[in-house]
C-alpha cells in the first residue's frame, strides 16, 4: 500500500459512493437510527435513576447532543464526505489522530446492529424461544439460545444483502419503517396521556419528585440509555456524501433529528410517568419493575387494559431495533472505508461494487457483528459500552473545528456554530462529561479496547498495511486526554459512595482537563499546508461522489 502523504489517498478505479439521498432519505436515516432499541427501555430506566426528574435528564441530554451535532453540522458541510466523523480529524490532526477517532468509533459502530438485533429478538422470545432469562451480576438479561443465535446469523446477513444493492435501496427501506416507528411511538404517547395521567406521580414517591438529586440527573443521562437513544444523529454526518445537497440537506438533519426525537422522548416520559400506579413505585423508583413483560412499555399498555397497544409494542420492538440495525450496517462500512481513504486502514476495505457500496467493509462488519454475539449475548450487557464508546469519538469534532478557524478562517462554511469557541469547547466537556458519568465499571473495558486500538496499528504497520506519516506531534495530544480521561473515570468510580472522587468534583475537574486539552490540541494542530493537502484530497473526493453516475 503507497504510504498516505495527502495528496493522494489510495485510488482505486472503483466506482465512488453515490449521491442517491435527498433531504428526507438523509433526515430519516438519522430519526431511523435514534429511534431504536434505546426508547423502548429508556423511560423506565431513567425513572428508576432519576425518578419523575427523568424528564429533566432527557431534556439535558438533548441539549448536549444537539451541542455536538451544531458542531458537526458545520463541519458537515463543509465537507460533505462519507465517514466524516473519521475524515474530520485527518484534516486538522493528521494520521495517528483519526486513526484512532476511527477505530473507538469503527468499535462503536460494529456493536450497534447486533445489540438491536438482540433487543429485537428480546421481544420475539413472547413468540418463540429466541432468548432465555438469567442474572448477572444481580441484573436480569435476556440471553440469546440456540434459535436466537442462528436467527441473529439471518438477521445480520439480510443487513448486508440490502446494503450490498446499494444505498437507494437503503433509502426506500428506510423511509416506511421510520414512518412506522415515529407513528407508533406517537401512539403510545397519547394512549398513555389519554388513558391515566396521575399527575401525583410526580411528586408522592420516595424523595418526591428529585429523589436521587441531580447525581442521579445526570448519571442516568449516561447510563440509562438517554443517550444511546440520540447516538443515530451523526448518520446524517456519516452519509453526507451521499446526499444531493449536502449544504441545505445536513444541518437540517443533524439539528431537526435531535430535537424532533428530543421533544418525543420528553413527551414519552411524562406518560409514562403519569401512566404508572402508585404500587409500581411505591417501595422506590429504583425498584421499578414489571413482572412477565418483555417491556416496560408493553406492561403499562397491559395494565391499562389497551392489548392491541401490546401488541403493536411488540411489534414495533422487532421494526424499531431492526431498522436501526440496518442503518448502522450501512454506517459501519462507511466508516471503515473512511480510514481507508485515510490511509490508516487496509486499501481492500475502500473497493467498492458497481452500485457503488464498500462490500468488503460490509463482509468485515457482518463477521465482527457475529462475533460481538458471543462475549455480549445480550442487549443489556452491550448498550453502556457502545454509549461511552460513541461519545468518546465525537469529541475531535469540536477540536478539529477550533483548528479549523484558526488556521482557515476564511474558508467557505455554508453553516457556522455562532459564539467563536464557545459551542465547540461545550460540545467537547459535554463528551467528556458523558465518558465519566458512565462509569468507571463501563469504560474500565473501553480504555481496554483503545489500547488493543494501538497495538492494532503497530501490528498493521509492521505488516505494510498502514504506512501514512502518523503526524505524531499534532495528533499527540490524544495520549494525554484518553490517559487522563482513564484516571478521572477510576478516581469518579460507578459515581457511588464508594468513589475516590465526588460527584461534583468529578464534573469540576472533567471541566476543567477539558478546556486545558482543547486548547493544547488546537494549538498543537498541522500546518497549513499539511492542512491543504489533506482538504484538497477530501475536496477532491466529494466533487467525485458529486458527479452523476447511472442508477
Amino acid at each position: 500500500m503507497s504510504s498516505l502523504d495527502g495528496a493522494a489517498a489510495p485510488h482505486t478505479d472503483q466506482p465512488e459512493l453515490r449521491r442517491h439521498v435527498g433531504l428526507i432519505g438523509l433526515l430519516f436515516a438519522s430519526v431511523g437510527s435514534i429511534i431504536g432499541s434505546g426508547w423502548l427501555f429508556g423511560a423506565m430506566n431513567a425513572a428508576k435513576q432519576a425518578g419523575p426528574a427523568a424528564m429533566i435528564s432527557w431534556a439535558i441530554g438533548m441539549v448536549m447532543i444537539l451541542i455536538i451535532a451544531l458542531v458537526y453540522s458545520e463541519l458537515g458541510t463543509m465537507f460533505p464526505v462519507s465517514g466524516g466523523v473519521v475524515r474530520f480529524p485527518h484534516i486538522a490532526f493528521g494520521s495517528f489522530s483519526s486513526y484512532l477517532a476511527g477505530w473507538i468509533l469503527w468499535i462503536a459502530c460494529a456493536t450497534v446492529a447486533p445489540i438491536e438485533v438482540e433487543a429485537a429478538l428480546q421481544y420475539a422470545t413472547k413468540y418463540a424461544p429466541f432468548t432465555t432469562e438469567h442474572m448477572v451480576n444481580g441484573d436480569k438479561v435476556h440471553t440469546l439460545t440456540t434459535l436466537g443465535y442462528i436467527s441473529a446469523v439471518i438477521l445480520m446477513a439480510l443487513f448486508v444483502l440490502i446494503n450490498y444493492f446499494g444505498v437507494k435501496w437503503f433509502e426506500k427501506i428506510n423511509t416506511i419503517l421510520v414512518w412506522w416507528k415515529l407513528l407508533i411511538i406517537t401512539v403510545v404517547i397519547i394512549a398513555f396521556l389519554f388513558a391515566q395521567f396521575h399527575g401525583s406521580n410526580f411528586t408522592s414517591g420516595k424523595g418526591g419528585f428529585m429523589p436521587f438529586g441531580w447525581e442521579g440527573v445526570f448519571t442516568s443521562i449516561a447510563t440509562s440509555g438517554i443517550v444511546f437513544s440520540f447516538l443515530g444523529f451523526r448518520q446524517g454526518i456519516e452519509l453526507a456524501g451521499e446526499t444531493d445537497n449536502p449544504k441545505r440537506n445536513v444541518p437540517i438533519t443533524v439539528i431537526g433529528s435531535v430535537v424532533l426525537c428530543g421533544l418525543l422522548y420528553i413527551g414519552l416520559q411524562v406518560a409514562f410517568i403519569g401512566a404508572l400506579n402508585g404500587g409500581d413505585f411505591a417501595k422506590g423508583w429504583d425498584a421499578l419493575d414489571f413482572k412477565d413483560s418483555f417491556g416496560p412499555l408493553a406492561a403499562v399498555a397491559t395494565t391499562l387494559g389497551m392489548a392491541w397497544l401490546a401488541y403493536l409494542l411488540y411489534a414495533d420492538a422487532i421494526v424499531s431495533p431492526g431498522d436501526t440495525g440496518l442503518i448502522y450496517t450501512t454506517v459501519t462500512s462507511r466508516v471503515s472505508y473512511a480510514m481507508a481513504r485515510n490511509g490508516n486502514a487496509p486499501r481492500a476495505l475502500a473497493k467498492t461494487n458497481k452500485n457503488g457500496v464498500p462490500f468488503i467493509s460490509l463482509v468485515v462488519a457482518f463477521v465482527v457483528g457475529l462475533i460481538v454475539f458471543l462475549p455480549f449475548p445480550s442487549w443489556q450487557q452491550l448498550v453502556g459500552f457502545i454509549t461511552s464508546a460513541t461519545v468518546l469519538s465525537f469529541a475531535s469534532g469540536p477540536l478539529v473545528v477550533g483548528a479549523l478557524r484558526r488556521t482557515k478562517p476564511n474558508a467557505p462554511r455554508p453553516f457556522r456554530c455562532p459564539g467563536g469557541d464557545v459551542l465547540p469547547l461545550l460540545a467537547f466537556i459535554c463528551s467528556n462529561l458523558i465518558v465519566i458519568w458512565s462509569t468507571w465499571t463501563i469504560n474500565f473495558k473501553l480504555f481496554i479496547t483503545v489500547l488493543l486500538g494501538l497495538v492494532l496499528l503497530a501490528v498493521m504497520s509492521a505488516m505494510g498495511h498502514a504506512k501514512p506519516p502518523f503526524e505524531w506531534k499534532s495528533g499527540a495530544w490524544m495520549l494525554p486526554w484518553l490517559g487522563g480521561l482513564a484516571i478521572l473515570s477510576y478516581l469518579a468510580g460507578d459515581l457511588d459512595d464508594k468513589a475516590i472522587m465526588s460527584f461534583g468534583w468529578s464534573c469540576l475537574l472533567t471541566v476543567i482537563f477539558s478546556v486545558a486539552v482543547y486548547y493544547f490540541a488546537v494549538m498543537n494542530r498541522l500546518p497549513e499546508e499539511r492542512m491543504d493537502t489533506h482538504i484538497a484530497e477530501i475536496e477532491r473526493e466529494a466533487a467525485l461522489e458529486d458527479d452523476p453516475m447511472p442508477a
